[in-house]
């Protein structure tokens, strides 16, 4: 029995090599597990679940086939792909989860994110993530037509790089009384996420009790994982992209 979870591979066309890495990923180490959580930032963008670009025909025939085979899937929206709706999630066989997500993690409660929320220090980036995902925004969004989306979607990214270029790296990483602070409020001990981009394996005190804060990395130059067994801890793997 192994569960997994992923995150941050920002799946696009110019990057066919992580879509590669992907694939190999899904044969190799998710062949067989019980089940793959992946939290979010799994495309770099997404514009509606009516695009249909030759990359996520590939990598939705992928992971329907993983699901064919008796391996749950979950997805969690990230910051840049949560338009992913349940349409997308049927069509690849899995079900989208809530940021936060509280799991059963064979025994322990075990808090999912994607973990942008998390990033309080940059006030004007929750802003935007907060109109982002205002239920009515997207609707509006998703009504335009898709080259429409496809431009807006452009200029975000680039509005998005320019502004993080001038950003401290402190700001763009977790608040560590936050993460303390929505442990306690979920009742865990343990807590996987991803968004920094800054692997590692935390260890921290929530309610006077030993606690975790796993975090995955992102897909530019390696693949990382974690992998979970019964009786044993979470494990934060990582190979060469083009391993």
């Amino acid at each position: 029995m192994r569960t997994l979870f992923i995150s941050d591979l920002h799946l696009e066309e110019s990057r066919p090599d992580i879509t590669e890495a992907l694939l190999g990923f899904l044969k190799k180490e998710a062949a067989g597990a019980e089940a793959l959580y992946i939290l979010g930032d799994f495309f770099e963008a997404w514009i509606g679940d009516d695009e249909r670009t030759p990359l996520q025909d590939q990598v939705a025939d992928a992971l329907r086939a993983l699901s064919a085979k008796g391996t749950r899937l979950y997805l969690m929206h990230g910051n840049r792909d949560f338009l992913i709706g349940e349409d997308y999630c049927q069509r690849v066989g899995a079900t989208l989860l809530d940021d936060p997500t509280v799991i059963d993690l064979y025994g322990t409660p075990t808090l999912l994110m994607h973990g942008d929320s998390l990033c309080t220090l940059d006030v004007e980036y929750q802003k935007f993530r907060s109109n982002m995902r205002n239920a009515q925004w997207q609707q509006m969004f998703l009504q335009r037509p898709l080259a429409d989306r496809q431009l807006v979607a452009r200029q975000l990214r680039q509005i998005s790089m320019a502004k993080n270029q001038g950003k401290q790296e402190s700001i763009m990483d977790v608040t560590p009384e936050e993460v303390v602070r929505v442990m306690a409020e979920h009742n865990v001990q343990r807590l996987i996420h991803g968004h920094t981009h800054r692997p590692a394996v935390h260890d921290l005190e929530v309610a006077d009790q030993p606690s975790q804060r796993l975090v995955l990395g992102d897909w530019d130059q390696a693949l990382w994982w974690i992998e979970a067994q019964p009786g044993q801890a979470p494990e934060l793997k990582q190979r060469p992209l083009a391993g």
